[in-house]
């Protein structure tokens, strides 16, 4: 398919997709998918890979690792974020999830316009969250392309914090809030923090670009969180992805501080035992894995940590190439 240009990383492409005007007024909206290197048309299996909130595809370790098990590697910069960002529009800005479904089903379009391949979806954090819900909805739509399966590496499935922030009354506050007030800001960036833990610049080993991904986050609006809430909500009440999936997540949750060797080991950013509680909700056959001493981002983490999450994650791809061979016979 036409239209890729080369991409900001080296060896990769990028396609844009126009999405329209924005329904929130920030303008027209788009979209930017990537992909590693020329096109595999005839790769069996393709990954999708969904950044989570101030967040997108820079890990090319986490591409190179999916290419050298035989995936055709795609991953989805959401509109406003990252490469899909345009000026005057807030960043990573959305009432309403479901808006992503139309860039993720572009992104199917196009990946089965250029290999048979049986895709297999990945989400991060918020994109864990993001992803869950639209399979859900293409689930019981009937959609096509079919996707094979799903992998969530530390997603957002409760609002992390104390019990009263998920209180009824505080839920319908959010819910008046993120009507009336939708771009009032909740949560503005901080110094340091679990952003200090991953770029070189300061105490990581990974280089992306901090315009993109600035070390102490975007600001939180009502408007977006609102979003958040009611699609965990949702969550909660029951999805059905309708595919097999390894959710990752840490064993343990860290307070994020000003001392980043206090949130080497741990998720920084999200309550792990919300994961937990919340993993029966996606689906049937969930695989949920915690890793030992894993960041937020489990594929960010130290070495041994990292070394183990992606041995958890080539032992679910074993069983998942398997059984998707045999469904084609």
């Amino acid at each position: 398919m036409s239209g890729w240009e080369p991409d900001v990383l080296p060896g990769y492409w990028q396609q844009t997709f126009a999405l329209g005007l924005d329904p929130d007024g920030e303008g027209e909206l788009v979209a930017t998918l990537v992909r590693r290197g020329e096109p595999a048309t005839t790769a069996r299996h393709a990954v999708l890979v969904v950044h989570g909130f101030t967040d997108y595809f820079f890990h090319t370790e986490l591409a190179d690792h999916f290419a050298g098990r035989g995936f055709a590697f795609y991953a989805l910069d959401l509109h406003k974020c990252g490469r899909s960002h345009r000026d005057g529009q807030t960043p990573h800005f959305t009432t309403d999830l479901a808006r992503y479904d139309t860039e993720l089903e572009r992104a199917l379009t196009v990946i089965a316009a250029e290999s048979p391949a049986r895709v297999l979806v990945y989400g991060h954090s918020a994109g864990g969250l993001v992803v869950s819900l639209w399979l859900d909805r293409r689930r019981r739509r009937r959609s096509a392309p079919e996707v094979g399966g799903l992998v969530l590496n530390s997603p957002w499935l409760d609002l992390q914090g104390p019990a009263i922030l998920r209180s009824p009354p505080s839920s319908a506050a959010i819910l008046a809030l993120g009507r009336l007030r939708k771009r009032t800001v909740v949560r503005r960036p901080t110094e340091g923090g679990y952003g200090t833990t991953l770029h070189r610049a300061y105490h990581g080993e990974f280089d992306y670009d901090l315009t993109w991904k600035p070390i102490g986050g975007f600001p939180v609006t009502f408007g977006w969180i609102n979003a958040i809430r009611r699609a965990q909500a949702r969550l909660h009440r029951g999805l059905d992805v309708g595919v097999p999936n390894l959710i990752l997540r840490s064993n343990v949750s860290v307070r994020e501080a000003n001392d980043p060797e206090s949130m080497q080991r741990g998720d920084a950013v999200l309550d792990v035992a919300q994961i937990a509680r919340w993993a029966g909700c996606i689906g049937n056959r969930s695989t949920v894995v915690p890793i030992t001493d894993a960041k937020h981002d489990v594929f960010l983490s130290l070495a041994e940590p990292r070394r183990q999450a992606f041995a958890e994650l080539d032992h679910w791809l074993d069983w998942y190439v398997t059984e998707g061979n045999e469904d084609r016979g």
